[in-house]
């Protein structure tokens, strides 16, 4: 894996939302439920989950896409309808960023995969750590120390 750098800057398609991520990312994951494929139009979504208070719109703002439920959020660039990241209520403490949103997603590799219960058989990725939903609540942890140590 390539080492990623901070402060990492990122935007939308069309450039109308810019963001910056200015603290260590705390995983790497891609998810293959059947949600994220239809929003991506691909086989999975992939996503760097960053600290809240390392993550700020440096441009632009963001409109509520795909569902609209009250624990989901996830954020799109209203022009080019991009997905960006995801929050979540309650606030977990962190937002999953787009990776393919990243200026520079190179160094990006999942750390974690999840919903292979519903992946496309061609697309389950070589993932440090696999599941078949997400993982459990006291996974999570052990899975966050696990990363700051690549």
């Amino acid at each position: 894996m390539t080492k990623w750098t901070l402060p990492m800057d990122g935007g939308c398609r069309c450039g109308e939302v810019r963001f910056r991520i200015s603290a260590p990312p705390m995983f790497t994951a891609i998810c293959h439920c059947t949600g994220c494929q239809k929003m991506t139009g691909g086989a999975y979504s992939t996503s760097v989950a960053v600290p809240r208070g390392g993550f700020a719109l440096t441009k632009g703002e963001t409109v509520i896409g795909g569902l609209h439920g009250e624990r989901l959020h996830h954020q799109h660039c209203d022009r080019c309808k991009s997905w960006v990241y995801t929050d979540f209520e309650p606030d977990m403490g962190f937002v999953n960023v787009r990776a393919t949103m990243l200026d520079d997603p190179s160094w990006v590799t999942p750390f974690v995969q999840s919903y292979t219960s519903e992946a496309l058989p061609w697309a389950l990725v070589a993932a440090q750590h696999s599941y078949e939903q997400f993982p459990s609540m006291e996974e999570y942890q052990p899975l966050l120390a696990e990363f700051a140590k690549l």
